[in-house]
């Protein structure tokens, strides 16, 4: 017979050698947007449901794990949106060999450290431009096997998965049939960390983080094939027919309430198709037959136990073509006042613009929100 328990915000149901838990989210904003001069839709400034979430998290004895995670929000819009989607998780994993995890099913792609850190333990309502997973998938479908090592200082991770990310759900994979890959390690001091942003536990004692990870994956569309509908995302860099390399570099360390992450991106796609639109009709001298992405992306965060307050500033500097003139460049600030830890918080944030590249410009130049998340 099952029995029932609320521990904090999740509720357990077990019968000793299976055990669920059921927990989810409310997170809900007002968003204001300063146009740039001659610009008028202000469509954008409104209210928004970001989040409805649901989570389920169940163990089958010692060796089993599963999870299931959907936001109800992002359904009900209609809108695909990479940074969170209907979908969030669907996987299962199995712990029996006792030096290595492995997971099947759809979930977040150990890549990033940004990326991989929920959204509920930052003040921030929207992840830096470059990480919100349009020009790399957040998510998709495949193996990924996880091998703590050192007393649990190092963690390598290796994955195989489609490569089309968030599509992959609506089917079958390109015409070319390729996979991506995928490998990242994590070292931390003491320990590796949780993925948060915040010191709220005041830690005595530095803890200090490094990663590094790499996606490889070489497709080439049989003449007159597409990829499926939005794979290669909003800046078209998503997915190539080509050639795509990326590597990121992540920093990051805790004590006494502060807290900062620091991040380095390179995408390099080396187009099959030398008329590719990513080569802007450039002569070969001045492109070498490829484009990078790149990006630096870096934060500063203090927690005040005492106010249950967490301060975060940050700075994005990025590239989406290195054969487009110009940069971007953006900051932002954000404020966490939690009224009951995470569960219960009012976030606020606000970002501006200061350069952008030619022909990626957007009709804002800063966005205010306001707005409450509560965990349950």
């Amino acid at each position: 017979m099952l029995g029932f328990a609320h521990v904090y915000s999740q509720s357990t149901l077990g019968n000793g050698l299976h055990q669920l838990e059921i927990s989810g989210s409310i997170a809900t904003y007002y968003n204001y947007r300063e146009l740039k001069p001659g610009e008028v839709d202000k469509d954008k400034n409104r209210f928004r449901l970001r989040d409805a979430q649901i989570q389920l998290e169940g163990r089958k004895g010692l060796n089993w794990e599963y999870e299931f995670q959907f936001d109800l929000a992002d359904i009900a819009s209609g809108v695909f949106d990479p940074e969170n989607p209907g979908l969030m998780d669907a996987y299962i994993v199995y712990k029996g060999l006792k030096f290595l995890d492995i997971k099947m099913g759809y979930s977040k792609l150990s890549y990033s450290r940004s990326s991989i850190t929920p959204i509920v333990y930052s003040a921030f309502w929207q992840r830096a431009e470059f990480l919100r997973g349009d020009l790399f998938s957040r998510r998709d479908v495949g193996l990924t096997i996880n091998a703590p090592f050192y007393k649990d200082r190092l963690n390598l991770i290796a994955g195989l998965y489609n490569g089309i990310g968030e599509q992959s759900l609506r089917g079958d994979n390109d015409r070319s049939g390729a996979l991506e890959y995928l490998g990242r390690f994590e070292f931390g001091w003491p320990k590796v960390s949780r993925y948060r942003d915040f010191d709220d536990r005041n830690l005595a004692k530095p803890q200090l983080m490094l990663g590094a990870g790499a996606r490889y994956t070489e497709r080439s569309l049989p003449q007159g094939t597409f990829f499926p509908n939005g794979a290669v995302g909003e800046y078209g860099v998503k997915v190539a027919d080509g050639e795509k390399l990326a590597v990121n570099l992540d920093a990051g360390f805790m004590w006494k309430g502060f807290s900062g992450q620091i991040e380095y991106h390179r995408i390099k796609i080396t187009p099959n198709d030398t008329n590719s639109f990513l080569l802007r009709s450039l002569p070969v001298s001045q492109t070498n037959g490829y484009v990078l992405s790149t990006a630096l992306v870096s934060q500063l965060n203090y927690f005040n136990s005492r106010f249950h307050t967490g301060i975060s500033l940050r700075y994005e500097d990025f590239n989406i073509s290195d054969l487009v003139t110009g940069i971007n460049n953006r900051w932002s600030a954000a404020v966490m006042y939690q009224i009951d830890g995470y569960q219960s918080a009012i976030k606020v944030q606000y970002f501006r613009i200061i350069e952008e590249e030619l022909t990626y410009d957007v009709d804002w130049k800063s966005q205010f929100r306001i707005g409450w998340q509560y965990i349950f």
